[in-house]
């Protein structure tokens, strides 16, 4: 069973931390500070005004949605490195929050010469993620999903012995449509099959990378 998060109405407003972000700049070779987030704590919300992005210098950020029955599906992680919060339209239509304590910077989505090239390559590169994520979650066993899940988080980290998960196995959850238990089981599966190793709840070590990923095959 997903998670379920109750929550009120979310009016139409400028994101909650407006005030802590400067002016937005145009251009990524602008210098722009680092905004702290704490754990779990919102970036923006549905109805707030979009035009602007961001892209996580430190942590990770979930973006998500809480359906009618008041349960929560995760859209998307962003990691270090990584830019989110693009809209087609004035105001944004999800929920975004820090998972772990998170630095930000904000840049100006207005189109201007020095950045449309840029922010149509990043667009781009999120469309096709979006996409990617959508066939994991449709196509596949609960088993692969968690081990494209796991391959995709390790790819995002530069395929490093030990890859760092900043959200929970609920997070994971929610974000590939299954249940906490059924996570649970595929991660201890994957242990006791050799794959996978487990230091503790929030690292992964990937001892059998080319067999894992003829799992997904």
């Amino acid at each position: 069973m997903h998670a379920s998060f109750n929550a009120a109405p979310h009016a139409a407003s400028t994101p909650k931390f407006g005030s802590r972000f400067p002016a937005a700049v145009t251009g990524f070779a602008k210098p722009q500070l680092v905004i702290n987030f704490a754990t779990d704590e919102e970036i923006y919300g549905p109805g707030d005004k979009a035009g602007t992005f961001y892209k996580v210098a430190y942590g990770a950020v979930r973006i998500y949605r809480l359906l009618t029955d008041g349960r929560r599906q995760i859209i998307a992680f962003h990691l270090a490195g990584e830019t989110f919060g693009f809209e087609p339209g004035l105001t944004h239509g999800f929920f975004a929050e820090s998972i772990t304590e998170s630095g930000l910077r904000a840049y100006s989505q207005h189109d201007s010469a020095e950045t449309s090239h840029e922010l149509l390559s990043l667009a781009l590169h999120e469309m096709v993620r979006a996409q990617e994520h959508l066939l994991v979650v449709g196509r596949q066993t609960a088993l692969e999903r968690i081990v494209s899940f796991l391959l995709d988080i390790s790819s995002r980290q530069g395929d490093l012995e030990h890859t760092e998960l900043p959200m929970s196995r609920i997070d994971i959850a929610d974000y590939l449509g299954m249940t906490i238990e059924t996570v649970s089981r595929a991660f201890a599966k994957l242990r006791q099959d050799g794959y996978i190793n487990l230091p503790n709840a929030r690292t992964v070590e990937i001892r059998r990378g080319h067999a894992l990923r003829d799992l997904c095959e």
